[in-house]
């Protein structure tokens, strides 16, 4: 009979598999389609979609309808719940295993640059760029849109302002075609439709997407549009938070 000490938490017992691990790996960098990470990974796509099920039915990966072409799925990896599940599974181990406070981030060299990118520029981008800067005063951080709107949207700056303690008065969309010309380390897509338009910064940037669809045009912004933005917001926050270490190695 197996004692509950010796129960293999979930987590271990869906990462274990190397088809697994080497999803969850690729989805910690970003959001991927299904046909993305069959090129990535090099195994079928019926192999990659049962996988993908488990992971989901363990709720560590959901999947979202791309805003750009409904007919294609995206599949995000929950960080925080991954980290969660890691930490219960060391102290399931030994109660030592129990992480402790973790050290801040070393940041030596020049300063990472990074640009946010949505549609409108009005929402998504200026939050992911507001919050890392909240989070990391040292990176170099802007946000553009391929279709800038005139104005921020009043609820994303009522968002980072109740939420976060951000002021965002007084900032404007900014244009993508006016970023062209210049260098940035990442380029971060928030939106499906700009990631199929963001021009090409060369070889030196790396490329990440985050498929997070627009507050202001979500089902939940019909109902409470304020609660549809904090939703967004904290998405974003906890999004940022995990791609700190990527840029403070």
């Amino acid at each position: 009979m197996v004692s509950p000490a010796q129960v293999v938490p979930d987590f271990v017992q869906l990462a274990a598999h190397p088809v697994r691990w080497r999803l969850l790996s690729e989805l910690a960098t970003g959001d991927y389609r299904v046909r993305e990470l069959v090129e990535l990974i090099g195994q079928p796509q019926n192999l990659l979609s049962y996988h993908l099920r488990l992971l989901r039915g363990g709720k560590l990966v959901s999947a979202r309808r791309s805003s750009a072409d409904a007919r294609d799925t995206y599949y995000h990896l929950d960080l925080e719940r991954c980290a969660q599940a890691l930490t219960d599974a060391g102290a399931a181990l030994h109660p030592a295993l129990h992480p402790g406070p973790t050290p801040p981030p070393r940041h030596p060299g020049p300063a990472p640059t990074v640009l946010f990118t949505c549609t409108g520029n009005s929402a998504r981008s200026p939050i992911a760029e507001a919050l890392l800067r909240r989070h990391a005063d040292h990176v170099e951080v802007t946000s553009a849109g391929s279709h800038p709107r005139p104005q921020l949207h009043p609820h994303a700056v009522q968002a980072l302002n109740e939420g976060y303690g951000i002021d965002l008065t007084g900032q404007r969309p900014r244009s993508l075609a006016t970023m062209t010309d210049r260098h940035f380390d990442y380029v971060i897509s928030l939106c499906d439709k700009v990631r199929e338009v963001c021009p090409d910064f060369g070889d030196h940037t790396r490329r990440i997407h985050w498929s997070i669809p627009d507050p202001a045009a979500s089902k939940a912004a019909q109902k409470d549009a304020h609660r549809a933005f904090v939703h967004t917001a904290a998405e974003i926050d906890a999004r940022v938070r995990h791609l700190l270490p990527v840029l403070t190695p």
